[in-house]
């Protein structure tokens, strides 16, 4: 299977897509390949403007699905996120690639922007008959069910490493479904940045000091909430 994110921080913090790529292959025994052009503070827009890296990867990358986020925070309205996000399902169509809606996530200070954030991927995911990851109201879910888990990075706004197992969790249960969540390996990456200039990531510690070791009652939690959700979308 091969998989194209498009996105900004909340596609590439913590490794996202290649926690997904591991989940993946632990779930189907079978190789997956990821490509990522995320950049920081970009929306759909600007990929869009800067249009021919997109359309080069999709038109001839020969990607199975392309995994679409926009911008998180504020998500901008619906009438901003359409066009862009067309014009992309609409490449993806013309080479029969599977777009998949990635719903970002309220900050944890504005959990009553959650149901915008939900609305505005639903509608689109309906009226474009995407597939939807619908990680604004998993991570809703779990504030009310289990506030202990802390999903958040220390800004209140990107996710941790346990927020990304999260999102890499649904994703991969969603694109690889029937499958069982317990199958998916227990690894997290800990992004350590420092942000200047306007909260952009300015650096990284080396890969392998990104490796964490997770609480295994936690990801147990996270794999059923990631399941369950996983699982409605596609019934």
């Amino acid at each position: 299977m091969k998989v194209l994110f498009i996105g900004n921080s909340h596609t590439y913090f913590n490794d996202m897509p290649h926690l997904f790529a591991g989940m993946c292959e632990a779930l189907t025994g079978e190789r997956t390949d990821v490509t990522m052009l995320a950049f920081s503070n970009k929306t759909l827009d600007w990929h869009c403007e800067e249009y021919f890296s997109v359309r080069f990867a999709l038109l001839y990358g020969g990607y199975d699905y392309c995994v679409i986020q926009q911008f998180g925070h504020p998500i901008p309205p619906i009438e901003e996120t359409e066009p862009p996000l067309k014009k992309l399902i609409d490449l993806c169509n013309h080479v029969g690639t599977k777009p998949v809606l990635y719903m970002t996530w309220a900050k944890k200070n504005e959990p009553e922007k959650a149901e915008l954030i939900s609305g505005i991927y639903r509608t689109l995911a309906v009226k474009y008959n995407a597939l939807l990851a619908p990680v604004a109201e998993i991570y809703e879910a779990l504030r009310i069910d289990h506030p202990e888990i802390g999903l958040y990075w220390f800004d209140g706004s990107h996710a941790s490493p346990y927020g990304d197992y999260l999102i890499a969790a649904t994703l991969a249960l969603l694109l690889c479904a029937p499958a069982d969540p317990d199958r998916l390996p227990d690894r997290l990456i800990d992004f350590r940045v420092r942000f200047e200039k306007g909260k952009t990531p300015a650096a990284l510690e080396d890969a392998a000091a990104a490796e964490t070791v997770p609480d295994p009652a936690v990801t147990s939690i996270l794999r059923k909430y990631a399941a369950d959700a996983a699982r409605n979308e596609t019934a």
